[in-house]
Order: C-alpha cells, then sequence, then structure tokens
C-alpha cells in the first residue's frame, strides 16, 4: 500500500512551513519561464541537440539553460537568441506587486 502523499498536497504542507512560501513566490517567475521554454521547443519539435546547433554552443548549455533545478538565470540576449532559434518571440511583461 502506498503511504505517500500526492504532490499537491506535499505542496501545500510545504507551503505552511515558514519561509517556504515567500522562496516559493520568488522563485515561481523563474520556473515559469522554464517550463515555457521548454514547451515552446517541444512545440517546435526541436530537440536541445538542435536547439545547441542553430546556437553554436553545447547540448549540456541548453539542458543547463531550461534546468528546472537551478536557480540560475541567463542574460536577456540569451533569452532572445533561444527564443529566436526555436521559431518565437520572447514577450517581458511587468507586473504590479499587490501589497
Amino acid at each position: 500500500m502506498n503511504n505517500r502523499p500526492s504532490f499537491q498536497a506535499f505542496k501545500e504542507k510545504a507551503l505552511q512551513r515558514e519561509g517556504v512560501q515567500t522562496e516559493y513566490n520568488e522563485l515561481k517567475p523563474i520556473y515559469e519561464l522554464k517550463k515555457q521554454m521548454v514547451s515552446a521547443r517541444l512545440a517546435a519539435n526541436l530537440s536541445q541537440e538542435d536547439v545547441a546547433t542553430m546556437l553554436h554552443t553545447k547540448k549540456s548549455n541548453i539542458s543547463r539553460l531550461e534546468s528546472l533545478n537551478t536557480k540560475h538565470l541567463p542574460n536577456l540576449s540569451t533569452l532572445i537568441e533561444y527564443a529566436k532559434a526555436i521559431g518565437f518571440n520572447l514577450e517581458i511583461n511587468l507586473k504590479q506587486s499587490i501589497a
């Protein structure tokens, strides 16, 4: 019998811990961007190797760029070139914070 909580239950419990909600909110835009990058690349029917070839870099660099396991955020020019290589445009929005 599997007594492991669902991911949603785990997330809800974790977000109740002190500081976790703040950290989650700070990292959320980075994770959302990286998920969009992977989804866009897959929608373009391209592999990481394909993108690496187009950008004259190594597959490992594309993997690191898309990785959710790093807080590293690439510079804007890298994001623009990545988007262009996969046939997308990069859009950036600023939204006012709710106090």
